[in-house]
């Protein structure tokens, strides 16, 4: 059936859980024994071309379970539609998806609904960028600009952000794009990592993976901070030993403090010259951010990891109240929710350094700031993607890391695509492992 006449024949959803908490790795001041966990799906066709869609959105455990749930609910939006249709435009799934009257009132646009949202437009982009054969940064950094606006939705936007602004910033970028897609391909986009940082990490493993980072090429490391001031005075001091002055020390809270508390922790961090203070209060709480950025200068506030929607990143923009956007491909509602808040952040001249790690978040927001490097923003400087060296052997596309940087992509689709190997042995709790380790701890404690 290869042609127009192809249509989306199935949603198939899995339940996909590592036991990460055993080894502490992830674990940080709010989530002490995470194990990450993808609420995984795959768009089916009758093409007849072997292509399929592959997307996910990240939890750490339990309630995985809930996260597929509400993929499921989703199906009936998408089985059924045209392939080509739907791969020529994104968008009109993504405003059923979002639009679904019965649905939206479990947001709207925020939470497990929001997230389920994001795995399927996800999907759908994998499945679009694959049939174009192309990885997702350059079939987004080559589209035309009129087209990539009209993936937006711009409603609750238009008082920072209009159509016509977004154009403009598209347009201007559109010159040296060859010359970025040329350098992007010889020396990669820069990473910076959290390996060495998590909070359950012995001070001995701390350094030693700090000066391993450095071998590698990395210029910035990141620390998890915010369950005790004094062990983070000795991690920060023992991190900073091992890398240096000259080495960007960035520190990350996960939104343990109050505002007052915020400000006052950071400050008795800044003896060790952190770059930015990460998720220092709710992700909510604009006015809080504002005030802590206020209260910590010259450390820079970043957020983003978890806020829950374009609406909440352009108040943090119009408010003042951070100084890096922290991004995720899986938190919102997917690539067009991303393009808005990548056109937000290049309008108030905000630099982006996404959010990733977890199962397979640095596979694919390489893709959203590669194309924001070529076809927007036109500029790494002070732009840097999380990495976290784990779980990435589970994927058919795995991220690769040469001298600090992530490898531009070559294999077409989103990287999101998991080996089937990996599915059937970690999909919970059926899988093989689960299997056999609920069945000598039949509690069903996976941690």
């Amino acid at each position: 059936m290869l042609g127009s006449s192809a249509r989306i024949t199935a949603v198939d959803t899995y339940d996909v859980r590592f036991p990460t908490s055993r080894s502490l790795d992830g674990s940080d001041a709010m989530n002490p024994d995470p194990d990450y966990s993808a609420a995984y799906l795959v768009l089916r066709t009758d093409a007849g071309d072997g292509l399929e869609g592959h997307g996910f959105t990240f939890t750490i455990g339990r309630g995985n379970d809930v996260q597929v749930a509400a993929i499921q609910a989703l199906r009936h939006h998408v089985v059924g539609r045209s392939v080509s249709d739907l791969c020529a435009d994104p968008g009109s799934l993504s405003r059923d998806l979002i639009g679904d009257s019965q649905l939206r009132w479990l947001g709207p646009e925020k939470g497990v609904m929001h997230m389920a949202v994001g795995a399927v437009v996800n999907a759908v982009w994998d499945l679009a960028a694959k049939r174009a054969g192309l990885p997702l940064w350059r079939f987004l950094a080559e589209a035309e600009p009129q087209w990539l606006v009209s993936q937006v939705d711009f409603r609750y936007l238009s008082d920072a952000l209009t159509p016509a602004e977004a154009l403009e910033l598209l347009t201007d970028a559109r010159a040296g794009r060859a010359a970025r897609t040329a350098a992007l391909l010889e020396r990669g986009y820069p990473a910076y990592t959290t390996s060495p940082g998590w909070l359950g990490y012995s001070d001995e493993k701390l350094t030693r993976l700090a000066k391993e980072a450095l071998a590698e090429g990395f210029t910035q490391i990141k620390l998890k901070v915010g369950a005790d001031l004094a062990d983070d005075v000795r991690r920060c001091r023992a991190a900073r030993a091992a890398i240096g002055p000259d080495v960007r020390l960035a520190i990350d809270a996960n939104q343990r403090w109050d505002v007052a508390e915020a400000i006052a922790w950071t400050n008795a961090l800044a003896e060790f010259d952190p770059y930015w203070i990460e998720e220092p209060t709710s992700p909510d709480d604009v006015l809080g951010h504002a005030a802590i950025r206020a209260g910590v200068a010259p450390v820079k506030v970043a957020t983003g990891e978890h806020v829950q929607n374009r609406i909440v990143f352009k108040q943090l923009l119009q408010a003042g109240a951070i100084d890096i956007l922290q991004l995720d491909s899986a938190r919102v509602g997917g690539v067009n929710e991303n393009l808005a808040i990548l056109l937000l952040a290049a309008k108030f001249r905000v630099p982006v350094c996404p959010h990733a790690g977890g199962v397979g978040l640095c596979e694919l927001v390489q893709h959203l700031s590669m194309f924001d490097y070529i076809a927007l923003s036109g500029t790494t400087e002070d732009r840097v993607v999380e990495y976290v060296e784990n779980l990435h052997d589970h994927f058919l596309a795995p991220t690769v890391i040469r001298d600090g940087h992530y490898t531009a992509p070559l294999t077409p689709g989103f990287s999101a695509q998991m080996h089937q190997a990996s599915i059937d042995t970690y999909t919970y709790p059926d899988g093989t492992f689960w299997a056999e380790d609920l069945a000598t701890n039949p509690t069903g404690d996976i941690a």
